[in-house]
């Protein structure tokens, strides 16, 4: 990789550039830092992240930062949506729920579909922002006609709290399905929470057991709590899923 240059690059065609990306994770970082340094948007935004994962390059929140930050001056929604998630969990720069905001609402106003998600949860929460659960209702419902998954399970706590439109358990238990099918483990948790008041205890626990695959570990930890809660003993044995 020494001698290869953004000329290099650009002459390449695509197979030998997908062959170079799916080489080694140190390769195919140096290859796309070569592009990044020689100002390639997308390169800048894709080496940011290598550096906040630590994948091929060790890792460096604070680098990463530096490279989503000169994507998104160039106008690049991910990045842009990236420094709001920086700012807003402290990834390389101090928490700044404010900046955080700004940067998610760059992104949501230019289509992207995770700064939507991302600016609603603000307006939702009044993170950065005054609360508008109005507008974040707009934004999720607009996100999740996208296809996004946590929009659609947001948009079922929507209906489910009764925040800025009528309580509807039906329209909240179809969006938790449609959001579990789409992959979100809060959507998956959900709709096991609908099906377990249905009666429909081995339904649920197959959708626990696929919410325990890709959650977070303190949200396994609330699950967890909420199933031991339960007076079913049937109900608080699937609290093992969690475990």
């Amino acid at each position: 990789m020494t001698d290869l240059n953004i000329d290099a690059i650009s002459a390449m065609d695509a197979v030998e550039i997908s062959r170079r990306l799916s080489g080694p994770a140190e390769e195919r970082s140096a290859f796309i830092h070569i592009a990044a340094e020689a100002g390639v948007a997308d390169a800048q935004a894709l080496y940011g992240q290598l550096l906040l994962d630590g994948d091929g390059v060790p890792r460096d929140q604070q680098d990463a930062v530096r490279w989503f930050d000169r994507a998104a001056r160039q106008g690049h929604v991910m990045a842009m949506n990236m420094m709001g998630r920086c700012y807003d969990l402290g990834w390389g720069v101090p928490i700044d729920k404010v900046r955080a905001a700004q940067w998610f609402k760059a992104a949501s106003d230019r289509g992207l579909e995770w700064g939507m998600y991302n600016y609603a949860t603000a307006l939702t929460l009044g993170a950065g922002v005054p609360e508008d659960r109005p507008e974040a209702l707009a934004l999720f419902r607009k996100a999740a006609a996208m296809g996004n998954a946590k929009a659609t399970n947001y948009v079922g706590s929507f209906y489910e709290d009764g925040w800025a439109v009528d309580r509807d358990m039906a329209e909240a238990a179809r969006l938790y399905a449609v959001a579990a099918e789409g992959g979100d483990f809060r959507g998956q948790f959900n709709h096991a929470r609908m099906l377990i008041e249905a009666g429909d205890h081995e339904a649920a626990e197959h959708w626990l057991a696929e919410a325990r695959k890709t959650a977070t570990p303190a949200f396994a930890a609330k699950a967890r709590g909420f199933l031991l809660s339960a007076t079913n003993d049937r109900v608080r044995q699937l609290a093992k899923l969690f475990a």
